[in-house]
C-alpha cells in the first residue's frame, strides 16, 4: 500500500486519507459508520475542521469505536492567538482527544490574512504555544492561493501545507509541490474531484495519486463510495494514453466555466466574493443545501444580486471566464434550490 511521510513532521500515512466535509450531509449514525469503515479498511489519516459543523464530533465518535492508530488533523479559521486557542480546545473536546497531530490555519486567502496569522498575537503564536504544551504535534496552513503558498514556503513557518490539486487545477504540480518537497514540508492535496465537478472519480484520483510525495484527502459519506476510492488507490497510478486524452477532454469542457479560485478578479466594485458564488454548486454538493439559508454564503448571494456587470472582473481573470454570466447562472440555480427547500 502506497505511503508517504508528511515532510519534517515525520508522520507516515497511507497516501489516500479521509476528508471530513461530506459526513455533515448525512445522519450521525451513517456518518460514524462510514468513518469507522474507512479506518477498518486502512485509512490512517483523517482531516476535518472547526468550520465543518458536526464533522469533528462525528469523527470523535468513530475514533472511540476503534483502537487503530489514526493521524488526526483539524483546522481553524480564527486569526488571533486567543481565538485559535478556543477553537483548538473545542476541537479537542469534539474529537474526544487530548492531542491532535496537525492543527492548521484554515483558508488563509491572501497576504493580508496571512500577515494576521503570523503577526504577534496571531494564530501562529497561539498554535506554537499549544504545541509547546503538548496539545498539538505540528502546525499547518491551508490556502487556495498558489502565490501565497510560494511565500509560505519561503518563510518556512509551517510544517505542512494543504493545496488544491486536481486534473482541473494542476498548477501546484509545477510550482508549489516541487518547492515543498525540496524544503521537506508535508503536502496535503485537497479537492481531488474539484469539489465534485469531475464525475470520473477513478481518473481524478489516479491523476492526483500519480504525483509522488503527497497525501490526498477525499471526502465521502457512503461506504460504497469509499470502497470505490480505496480500490482505485490500490491500483496502478500510471496514466495511460486514453487517460490523458480524457483529461484533456474534461479540461476543455470546463475551461470556460470552472473558477480556479485565484482571486485575481478581486476586488469587485460591489464587494461580491466571486469565487464563492462561482463555486456555490460545489459547496452545496459537499456541505448540503442548508448553507443557502444559514451559512456565510447567504450574505455572498445577496451581494451577488447587486452585480452591475461592469466587466472589471473579466479584465483581470487570467482564464477569461465570462464571470457576470456565470454569476447570473449560479444565482438562477440558487433560486431553484431555495424554491425546493
Amino acid at each position: 500500500m502506497s505511503r508517504v511521510v508528511l515532510g519534517k513532521t515525520g508522520l507516515e500515512v497511507n497516501r489516500l486519507g479521509f476528508g471530513g466535509i461530506p459526513i455533515q450531509r448525512v445522519g450521525e449514525r451513517q456518518a460514524v459508520e462510514v468513518v469507522v469503515h474507512a479506518i477498518e479498511q486502512g485509512v490512517d489519516f483523517i482531516d476535518t475542521s472547526r468550520a465543518y459543523t458536526t464533522s469533528e464530533r462525528r469523527i470523535g465518535k468513530a475514533l472511540a469505536q476503534t483502537d487503530k492508530r489514526v493521524i488526526l488533523a483539524s483546522k481553524s479559521q480564527s486569526r488571533t492567538a486567543d481565538k485559535v486557542r478556543k477553537d483548538l480546545e473545542t476541537s479537542l473536546r469534539e474529537l474526544n482527544r487530548d492531542y491532535i497531530d496537525i492543527y492548521q490555519a484554515h483558508f488563509v486567502a491572501d497576504e493580508q490574512v496571512y500577515t494576521q496569522v503570523i503577526s504577534s498575537g496571531g494564530a501562529l503564536e497561539g498554535l506554537r504555544k499549544a504545541r509547546e504544551e503538548g496539545l498539538i504535534g505540528h502546525i499547518g496552513i491551508t490556502s487556495h492561493s498558489l502565490d501565497l503558498m510560494d511565500r509560505v514556503l519561503d518563510d518556512g513557518l509551517f510544517e505542512t501545507i494543504m493545496v488544491c490539486f486536481s486534473l482541473l487545477e494542476p498548477k501546484a504540480r509545477e510550482r508549489v509541490i516541487p518547492k515543498a518537497l525540496e524544503k521537506n514540508v508535508g503536502i496535503i492535496a485537497m479537492k481531488p474531484f474539484s469539489g465534485g465537478i469531475i464525475d470520473n472519480a477513478a481518473l481524478a484520483l489516479k491523476y492526483v495519486l500519480s504525483q509522488p510525495g503527497i497525501a490526498v484527502i477525499a471526502g465521502v459519506e457512503q461506504k460504497g463510495l469509499f470502497d470505490e476510492n480505496w480500490e482505485i488507490f490500490q491500483e496502478s497510478k500510471e496514466l495511460s494514453d486514453s487517460d490523458r486524452k480524457e483529461i484533456e477532454e474534461i479540461r476543455s469542457r470546463h475551461e470556460k466555466a470552472f473558477c480556479r479560485r485565484c482571486d485575481y478578479c478581486q476586488p469587485c466594485t460591489e464587494d461580491i466574493p466571486i469565487q464563492m458564488i462561482l463555486g456555490i454548486r460545489s459547496m452545496v454538493r459537499r456541505m448540503g443545501k442548508r448553507i443557502l439559508v444559514e451559512g456565510r454564503q447567504v450574505k455572498a448571494i445577496e451581494k451577488a444580486r447587486n452585480c452591475i456587470e461592469c466587466g472589471e472582473c473579466m479584465t483581470r481573470c487570467p482564464y477569461n471566464l465570462p464571470i457576470p454570466d456565470l454569476i447570473k447562472e449560479n444565482l438562477q440555480w440558487v433560486d431553484e434550490q431555495l424554491k425546493a427547500l
